[in-house]
């Protein structure tokens, strides 16, 4: 099930129905770019060949940025401070399980590519428990100019404390990304990309107290924080 925003656009939208779970991120991207396959640095670090593919033409709400460098490292973590205006949250991004999805949200960060953005959706249901961010338009619709692979392979779970990529279902992820405060059952269908420390889930904690404004019931949708949640600054840390 993969609900539309009003006025025709696709959004970046969460739904829960009885039998299949969505989380929809950045608009629909088309296929190009270069493969990958996975290798050793100059350094003899284990890196991967990321497969970086345009976005698709003609959406407004796309932000133009240039992708990382193809070679990204493949082995251990690295970590990102999130700050808000709601408290500060630490991400642990996996490099190893997830190597193109971290390069990519390290090297957004890096650019200051979400600072300044809404988190535009809180969904409070039985077995969906998120906070999504990660579209400087704040509008569900937006992201960078360059997708990527979604990278699973059917293992996946959504406990509390996931940090993981949304997508519209094409097998293609952007910029934007949920934040479990809740356990999900959602289907692996979600590059799991790290976990939150234990101060950032008590912040998503006040976030899920606060509730949200229902503007996307019914799926149920969730809708926009009640209190807003902007990100003011990603940093990297690593």
């Amino acid at each position: 099930m993969r609900p539309a925003r009003a006025g025709g656009l696709a959004g970046a939208l969460l739904a829960l129905s009885a039998c299949t779970s969505t989380v929809g991120g950045t608009a629909s991207p088309v296929p190009g770019g270069s493969g990958g396959a996975s290798g050793g640095g100059d350094d003899g670090a284990t890196t991967v060949a990321c497969e970086w593919v345009a976005a698709r033409s003609g959406n407004p709400y796309a932000v133009e940025v240039a992708p990382p460098d193809d070679e990204v490292p493949a082995e251990g973590t690295t970590a990102l401070r999130m700050a808000t205006s709601l408290g500060e949250l630490v991400l642990t991004l996996d490099r190893a399980g997830a190597p193109c999805a971290a390069a990519s949200m390290v090297h957004l960060a890096g650019l200051g590519f979400f600072d300044g953005s809404a988190c535009h959706r809180e969904v409070d249901s039985a077995g969906l428990q998120v906070l999504q961010c990660g579209d400087p338009t704040g509008t569900g619709a937006g992201g960078p100019t360059y997708a990527f692979p979604t990278a699973v392979d059917g293992t996946e779970t959504y406990p509390r404390g996931t940090v993981a990529m949304a997508n519209s279902g094409q097998g293609l992820d952007g910029s934007q990304f949920f934040l479990v405060w809740g356990d999900s059952q959602l289907p692996p269908d979600y590059t799991v990309v790290g976990t939150i420390d234990d101060a950032g889930l008590a912040v998503l904690d006040v976030v899920a107290a606060n509730g949200n404004d229902g503007s996307l019931d019914p799926s149920p949708g969730g809708g926009a924080p009640t209190v807003p949640v902007t990100v003011t600054a990603m940093t990297p840390l690593q």
